[in-house]
């Protein structure tokens, strides 16, 4: 875990795929062909933290919804990228226009369409329900499952490793 938290404590931009990730991978579409997604509030409060202690959050995703456009502009995410078959192109995008180091970014994915990025950040998690050759490639496995709690998990491990989840947390616990 000390390797796992060294890891963490580098990371100044964290990556996650949508589908699997912050859904539990289900796609839900009416006759008409209208998306609809379930996005768990923890995850998004997590993230908002994340960024709240000074990390960049991006997403990157093979699938393009306007659901997802709509929950990223509700946590203040600035780096969408919808409909990237090859997630290395807005990858590298991502750390030429922030100045960053493989080692500083982290990315969290659940299928082997993540493995890419994946294999060339500092810290690469796979959610607990992942694929098994996704975790078999991840530095670390969240204890929940995509969609229902990885999110947070990531996020929190990071403050932690940070040494901002203390301050983050006590907003919560003031008198």
């Amino acid at each position: 875990m000390k390797d796992i938290l060294a890891r963490a404590a580098q990371i100044k931009l964290l990556i996650f795929d949508v589908d699997g990730v912050l859904t539990d991978g289900s796609l839900f579409m009416d006759k008409d062909g209208h998306e609809y997604k379930a996005f768990h509030s923890r995850d998004g409060h997590g993230m908002k933290m994340l960024q709240q202690s000074g990390v960049d959050v991006a997403i990157i995703t093979g699938r393009s919804s306007p659901v997802v456009e709509h929950r990223m502009n509700g946590l203040g995410i600035k780096h969408l990228y919808q409909g990237q078959d090859d997630k290395s192109v807005a990858f590298v995008e991502l750390m030429k226009q922030l100045n960053l180091q493989p080692d500083q970014v982290g990315y969290v994915g659940d299928d082997v369409i993540d493995l890419p990025v994946m294999r060339k950040v500092g810290l690469a998690v796979a959610v607990q329900d992942a694929h098994e050759l996704v975790k078999k490639h991840a530095h670390w496995q969240t204890p929940n499952c995509g969609g229902r709690g990885a999110a947070r998990d990531i996020c929190e491990l990071i403050m932690e490793a940070q040494g901002t989840l203390a301050e983050q947390m006590s907003v919560y616990l003031r008198d």
